[in-house]
């Protein structure tokens, strides 16, 4: 009970963490990226690393929602071609996490996001059927930034809208997609943040399951965001959302 205590002190406690729990609800069924919008609350009112602990098992019951309902718009060629890479990303994480402050880490990860998205643009205007999109180091390239920035603030979701925005794929296989993947990354960052990070504890994973509401209602609404909105708009929805949440990583 003294952890607890630890961890809830006020009722801004309890609105930052159900908001947070909403908020990636939403992210993984569709509105991409607005996580970014609690993540920086969450540091800053629980500490930077652990936050992540208390973050993680909401990504991973969320990931479960997500691939349940869209486990079959998955395009599986594009998970495949990142997940290597993003597992090496895992442990530059945590082999230079004491060496560069975190902050350092958010200012670099969105100047590179902000690159990508440049790029993506230059490529869109150039040639839809760009060679650089196939070219051997385009997918590891954006999958070890996805394991990196995953792995040191749980903020992978920009670096991924780029890459799967960049492959130009519709609203469910993109959402499909994002899921699988993020699934996988999550599932296998549990092991590492319980033993070598030590920031997922019991009092964290009964603090999640208090919040599973909030999860569910925000997976609902972005099922009927996605199921609502068209397919242009939702694109240039998620490029505007990236481009807000990555200026977020900045501050």
């Amino acid at each position: 009970m003294s952890e607890f205590s630890l961890w809830m002190n006020s009722p801004y406690d309890w609105i930052l963490l159900f908001t947070c729990a909403l908020l990636i609800g939403m992210s993984k069924t569709g509105i991409q990226g607005i996580t970014l919008l609690a993540i920086p609350l969450m540091a800053i009112n629980f500490g930077a690393k652990p936050s992540t602990g208390l973050i993680l098992p909401m990504l991973c019951f969320s990931d479960l929602i997500a691939v349940i309902y869209y486990r079959r718009t998955a395009e599986w060629k594009y998970v495949f071609r990142l997940l290597p890479a993003a597992i090496v990303g895992f442990f530059v994480a945590i082999a230079v996490d004491k060496v560069i402050p975190a902050d350092e880490f958010r200012r670099l990860m969105a100047i590179c996001i902000f690159m990508g998205i440049g790029v993506m643009f230059w490529m869109e205007k150039k040639s839809p059927d760009n060679k650089m999109l196939t070219s051997w180091w385009y997918a590891p390239l954006f999958g070890l930034m996805g394991g990196f920035t995953t792995m040191i603030g749980n903020a992978a979701g920009p670096v991924m809208s780029v890459y799967l925005l960049s492959m130009r794929l519709p609203k469910y296989s993109f959402v499909g997609t994002s899921a699988w993947f993020f699934l996988v990354v999550n599932y296998l960052k549990l092991p590492l943040q319980i033993f070598v990070w030590d920031n997922i504890s019991v009092t964290t994973v009964i603090l999640n399951a208090i919040a599973i509401p909030f999860m569910i209602i925000g997976a609902i609404i972005g099922i009927y965001f996605v199921k609502k909105i068209p397919e242009k708009s939702y694109r240039t929805f998620i490029i505007v959302i990236t481009i807000l949440s990555t200026v977020m990583l900045l501050f």
